[in-house]
Order: C-alpha cells, then structure tokens, then sequence
C-alpha cells in the first residue's frame, strides 16, 4: 500500500484522506490499442496541482493493485471500510476515488458497513481520464474534497454519511444508480432529492441530510458480507420453467426480484406456487420495480396483492444496489431469516422512505 503526504502542515482539525481504488479517473489511453489502463495516483497529482492549494492537510492511500471497477467486490468493500475506520480519527473527511460502473453499489454497501458514521465519505470519479483536456474528474475530485472537509457552525462535520458526488450534485450513496456511460451526469437520485448543489457556491441542503448523533470513536463495521443473492428481472414471456430454475440455485438464500411498474407480476397459479414455494424454504424475495422513479405499492393491484400472499416482500422505493448492498450486509450478519426480513421494512440508513 502506498501512502503519500503533500507539504502542506498538519492542521488536526481539518484533514481529508484520499482514498484511490482506480477508474477512469486514473486511467490513460495504451498507445498501442488506444484501450484505457489504470495507472497509480501520481498520475492524478501531476494533472491536479490544485490539491496542494487547499487550506488543510490531505493525505493519499491506494489500493496496492488499483482495479476496474467491474471487478469490484466484497474483498475490496472491506479493505475501504477497514480504511476508513484505522484512520477515523485522523481525519476529518474521506474521498474514495472510483470506477462509475459498479460505483452505486460500493457507495450502498459501505452505507450498511460503516454503522455510526459521523463524518462524510465521499465517493467520486469521472467519465474521462484525468489527462483529457475536457475531463470532469478535475471538478469532481476537487469539490469533493472541499465537502469532505466541510464543517457546521459547531465545527462538527457538515456531512455524516456515505455519498457520491458528480457533475456539480451531492447524491445520498444508497440512493443512487448510475444513469449514463456517456454524460457527465452519469448518476442520479430517482426517488430522493439532492443533498447539494455545487455551482460558485456549495448549497448545501440540510433538511434532506442524515443527523447522525453519534460521538466520536462510534463508528463500527460490518464485515461480514452474504453474497449469495439474485438479480431477476421479470419480462413478457419469461419462462416459468426459468424462474424455477433460477431460484433453485443450490446456497441460494435472497432475490431482488425487479417486478412492473408498481410491483407487478403475472398471476398465473403455476407462477405463485413456485415464489411460495420458495419462500417456505426461507429465501427471501424482495420486490423491486424496474421503474426509475417510484415505489413498490404491491396493495394497489391484484397482481401485486398475489406476491403478498406468497411472502415477496416490498422493498418500497429502494433502487437495486441498496437492495442487494441491505441483504448482503443482514444475512452476513447472521440474523434469522425472519429478523431479516423485518429489518427488509425498516429504514436502516436512509436507503428508502417507508
């Protein structure tokens, strides 16, 4: 692991630490195949001497192998967290420089194993590499630190969650899905407002932001995670036979069923034997709309009624990387499949509105 300091004196009261994964960010184009390639966070510093401008100390860590984020995972979601919480009394913010492509689900997961947080853990990146002319990854990395480093008139931190920031908008992390691979706005927040708007000045929006009223040295970490979890997406003429087999998968213990529109899904009596089937067995099915924007109303419609009766639970309005980021961490947790599933309706860090 390599960790860097600039010249800047130390002030114990404001300190932000840089936490490089990889990403487009740091990445630069191989001359021969024109493909991009991740490169350490020199590369960053050298295209980013603003760094050295800020009024407080700034260090840097990186991963010892920085990484594509498609090959993001549970691994490397502990070695942020392990980082965070070894050095969380040094600092007052954390930037965690990452991949857009799995970015939502890192900021998720980090949501459910950072319990206690009572600072600001940024996660950001960028759409071009840092030594394009018209990068975005300047502006990100620099506002994020700012953030990271804001205080309240108390001169406690501003910001006591996990968040993304991009393209000039603070993002609750668990909120969040990646909307583009090719705007700058390549996140939004479908179903829960921005926490900031950064143009000549941050505005910041306090009455959408989480107060957490912990004290200093609170923060615990889950680390135990349960990946053993599906994605199904239902489509016009799925075959039955398909989703059968699919949640016969052997060690299988959740889904995050992505159902229509408000948590809709065919009726058929064979469709149902086979979701009540599977949750007599204690998998527990949790209902998603593929909707942007919207909740799971799985009461409004019969069809959505049915899935009651068979045991899927709502997930209300939660997006699919908080979902699966909320079962990881409950069922690493240990908990009975009924605590889970009750846990499943209650508004842990902001992930929904119940």
């Amino acid at each position: 692991m390599r960790k860097s300091t600039n010249n800047k004196p130390y002030d114990p009261s404001t300190a932000v630490l840089l936490i490089y994964t990889g990403g487009t960010i740091g990445m630069t184009e191989d001359p021969a195949t024109g493909a991009l390639k991740a490169i350490d966070f020199a590369y960053i510093e050298e295209h980013v001497p603003e760094v050295n401008n800020f009024s407080f100390h700034i260090d840097t860590y990186s991963f010892d192998q920085v990484i594509d984020s498609s090959e993001m995972g549970p691994t490397h979601w502990r070695e942020m967290a392990l980082t965070i919480r070894e050095n969380y009394d040094k600092y007052s913010g954390f930037v965690i420089l990452h991949g857009t492509d799995t970015m939502a689900y890192t900021a998720s997961m980090l949501s459910f194993m950072l319990d206690g947080l009572c600072k600001p853990v940024l996660l950001t990146g960028s759409q071009l590499p840092i030594g394009k002319v018209r990068t975005d990854g300047k502006e990100n990395l620099l506002t994020s630190i700012e953030i990271a480093a804001a205080k309240d008139p108390m001169g406690n931190p501003l910001l006591r969650e996990v968040c993304i920031y991009f393209d000039n908008r603070l993002l609750r992390g668990n909120r969040c899905t990646k909307v583009s691979s090719d705007q700058f706005k390549a996140f939004d927040s479908p179903n829960y407002p921005c926490l900031a708007h950064a143009g000549i000045d941050i505005h910041y929006h306090p009455e959408v932001l989480m107060r957490n009223d912990y004290g200093e040295g609170d923060l615990r970490l889950h680390l135990d995670l349960d990946p053993n979890i599906l994605v199904l997406s239902l489509f016009p003429g799925l075959p039955e036979s398909m989703v059968a087999s699919a949640f016969e998968t052997p060690g299988l213990k959740a889904v995050v069923f992505r159902t229509f529109g408000s948590g809709n899904a065919p009726a058929s009596e064979h469709f149902l034997k086979i979701l009540k089937e599977t949750t007599s067995k204690g998998i527990i099915i949790v209902n998603i709309s593929q909707c942007f924007v919207g909740k799971v109303k799985m009461e409004r419609y019969a069809t959505g009624v049915t899935l009651l009766s068979a045991g899927v639970l709502s997930g209300h309005d939660m997006t699919v990387e908080a979902a699966l980021a909320k079962l990881m961490h409950l069922l690493g947790s240990g908990k009975s499949s009924d605590e889970v599933k009750r846990l499943m309706g209650v508004n842990l860090r902001g992930e929904m509105t119940v």
